[in-house]
């Protein structure tokens, strides 16, 4: 793109990292920060300095963000270290897409390095590293070794575990809707009871099965009625702006199933390039913005290519024009968007992976939907009079489909009417009441937690996919059904900090201090008046409690329930495979048992005696799930497995027993060797009693897929038909 006079040279991210010990932020130094390089980017910064002693000019081009500063301000620190600095014509170039354009206009107008950026970079890190490294050692202390605290980590993980405590609090409440089918000129319409008496009746005015059934044989009186009442309007339905960072990780979640991490992975890739055609082109704007902008000179460009796909007449008189809603400009240019309209998604398919081609097409349709007219839609309500009874029915029609047709962002099923006037006659065929339950607020998607963390305005879009790809690798989260549920750990490292550091959980402070960064980046506030507020109370919080609190102050909950061995209280403890149900008079008493299981069905007997000892068995409980063993233990240590958890597949390493079903640690089912150690065989998937046509593998698993159910060889991936 530039020439052969330049070399391009990669730094492969952050080239110098914080010293990982204490001292690497100095507060009583005006907050000086040591650095030290990243060892595996070393090399690559070797052949920087090696390059630039040969050069006259060095152009940074690093990421249009503050991250992007400080890795340019790194750079540059580091020549002068190495003396292969000062006599460097140093230009700072910034792109928000990789095109040619893009680049030679970067370079023709170049800008001087911005320092409030790298100044805002500095504080936040400061401010991270400050937190993670004087709270986490408590933790380590109080909770167990490798918990952690972090300014943006902890308010998501207090976000997760206060939806969980509201879903356990939460009071179910039983409530009653009445249907019935009907026919309106020969068309299927369901009626819902609105009204009694004229009062339009709300969600809780039927809550039992003695008043539906009441209200049921009253309409079932009639066998047909009347339209009464007509209402229909037409509403226009706009499309919304095109994607941020935020807005592409939630559709990406929600329309792709992506986790965000890998939402921005592909998005990094589609940005740096792909190959097409023996051509190295960048397909979208840079992906780390909170912008809604769209650049000027790419209006013409997406209205051209929205009337050669849909026709001249799906595009507004004007361009639509979006507002960001964030303050700092710096760092948010433009929305995320195609850098090149003749390369739609179907033309270039062979160029990109499968879910490249996904996450392109949703950028692509996204983009032409923001610049598209209007969906005009009709409503319409139907309502039926039935003594005092009012029913009613409700239909959309799509008149105009305008951006739908490249975009649909509500994903809404709309429900149909046929033609109808007041007076028509209604079938009343079938009447039924429903009963329903009230739900607890729903547990968080990393969609719904993405949108969450930034309405709240903690961290920033480009922060979250980390943010979560920690929660889930301290274990503080699990995932189930693509939706959050905190584990034991990351409730109790929650309650410690809820406890002792609440104003660092608390979402208005974090959200304030994200605004504070901010004023740093645009130079309306200093980096050490930030820092010296922030490190003042966090320093003086950590010396308050350090000395105070014991292991058992976080980890330990006294509960109303006596003892059965001792009759002392009994506690709900953190153990190492989680939370259980212990003696507080522990070692002297050491009756525990499950969580969730109650005293009486602990020590379930067995009706066979121990073949080691002759005692009674009994079933036990474990975090690997439920086994049998010995009631003579520590003294006798037979165990053996539930018989409904012996499948009738024979090991296939060790051909001496049956696999069994088990639960790991993080309670995900797998069947392993009941010989473990001695045989360490196990496979997530579940095994069957088939060999392996391909490379005769004693056993196949079935492996359940999005697509459905394939039988797979667990050693050579080998797969076949479910149906096979």
């Amino acid at each position: 793109m530039v020439g052969s006079s330049y070399t391009v040279l990669a730094s492969f991210g952050h080239v110098f990292e914080l010293i990982p010990k204490n001292g690497a932020v100095e507060p009583d130094n005006h907050f000086h920060m040591n650095y030290q390089p990243v060892e595996k980017n070393l090399k690559h910064l070797t052949k920087i300095v090696s390059s630039a002693k040969k050069s006259t000019t060095l152009i940074l081009a690093t990421d249009p963000d503050r991250e992007g500063e400080a890795i340019a301000w790194h750079i540059c620190e580091y020549l002068k270290e190495k003396k292969a600095y000062d006599h460097l014509t140093v230009k700072r170039s910034t792109f928000h897409q990789i095109t040619k354009k893009a680049i030679i206009h970067a370079i023709e107008n170049p800008k001087d390095l911005n320092m409030h950026l790298v100044n805002a970079q500095h504080a936040r890190r400061a401010m991270d590293y400050l937190l993670g490294f004087n709270i986490s050692p408590l933790m380590w202390r109080t909770i167990k070794p490798g918990t952690s605290a972090g300014r943006v980590q902890s308010p998501a993980l207090n976000l997760i575990v206060s939806r969980e405590n509201a879903r356990n609090q939460f009071e179910t409440q039983e409530y009653w809707s009445i249907t019935t089918e009907s026919s309106i000129q020969k068309h299927p319409v369901t009626l819902t009871l609105y009204a009694q008496n004229q009062d339009k009746l709300d969600k809780f005015a039927i809550t039992n099965d003695k008043e539906a059934q009441k209200i049921v044989s009253e309409i079932q009186k009639h066998k047909s009625a009347a339209v009464s009442d007509i209402k229909s309007q037409t509403r226009s339905r706009n499309p919304k702006a095109p994607f941020t960072t935020s807005t592409l990780q939630q559709e990406g979640s929600n329309k792709l199933g992506f986790p965000t991490a890998k939402t921005m992975k592909i998005a990094q890739e589609l940005y740096e390039g792909i190959d097409i055609d023996g051509q190295q082109v960048g397909l979208i704007t840079y992906m780390r913005t909170d912008s809604v902008h769209i650049a000027t000179e790419a209006i013409p460009e997406i209205r051209d290519c929205i009337v050669n796909t849909y026709g001249s007449d799906h595009i507004p008189d004007s361009p639509r024009v979006f507002k960001t809603k964030t303050k700092n400009a710096q760092e948010a240019h433009e929305a995320i968007r195609p850098t090149h309209f003749d390369f739609p998604p179907n033309k270039i398919k062979e160029a990109l992976s499968s879910d490249q081609l996904k996450l392109y097409q949703l950028i692509w349709s996204k983009t032409l939907a923001s610049q598209m007219i209007p969906a005009q839609i009709d409503s319409t309500s139907v309502f039926v009079d039935i003594d005092q009874f009012q029913l009613k029915a409700t239909g959309s029609v799509i008149k105009v489909a305008g951006f739908l047709k490249a975009y649909d962002d509500d994903q809404k099923q709309e429900s149909k009417l046929p033609q109808i006037h007041a007076g028509d006659s209604v079938a009343l065929l079938e009447t039924n009441p429903h009963q329903h339950f009230t739900e607890p607020p729903p547990r968080y998607t990393e969609a719904s937690l993405v949108k969450e963390l930034e309405e709240l305005g903690i961290g920033r879009p480009s922060t979250y996919a980390s943010i979560i790809s920690t929660l889930k690798k301290r274990q503080y989260v699990e995932i189930e059904g693509r939706k959050f549920i905190p584990t034991d750990i990351g409730d109790v490292v929650n309650k410690f900090l809820t406890l002792y550091f609440t104003m660092y959980i608390d979402h208005q402070f974090t959200a304030k201090m994200e605004d504070s960064l901010d004023d740093i980046s645009r130079g309306e506030q200093g980096k050490e008046a930030l820092l010296t507020t922030f490190w003042t109370g966090l320093s003086e919080q950590v010396q308050t409690i350090s000395s105070d609190v014991k292991r058992s102050d976080v980890t330990h909950e006294e509960l109303d329930e006596k003892c059965p061995e001792c009759d002392a209280t009994l506690l709900l403890k953190l153990g190492k495979h989680g939370k259980f149900i212990g003696c507080s008079q522990y070692p002297e008493c050491n009756y525990t048992r499950p969580l969730n299981e109650s005293a009486e069905k602990v020590e379930e007997k067995i009706d066979k005696p121990c073949p080691e000892c002759s005692s009674d068995l009994i079933k036990k409980h474990s975090a690997a799930g439920s086994f049998i063993g010995c009631s003579n233990y520590p003294k006798c240590k037979h165990t053996e497995p539930l018989p409904e958890n012996i499948t009738d597949v024979d090991c296939p390493k060790c051909a001496k027993t049956k696999l069994i079903k088990r639960k790991s640690r993080r309670g995900k089912v797998f069947f392993g060797c009941p010989a473990y150690p001695k045989c360490k065989y196990a496979t997530w998937n579940t095994p069957i009693k088939k060999a392996c046509p391909a490379c005769k593998w004693p056993i196949m698993t079935e492996k359940v897929l999005k697509k459905g159910t394939v039988i797979e060889c667990p050693e050579c991936k080998h797969k076949i038909d479910s149906d096979a």
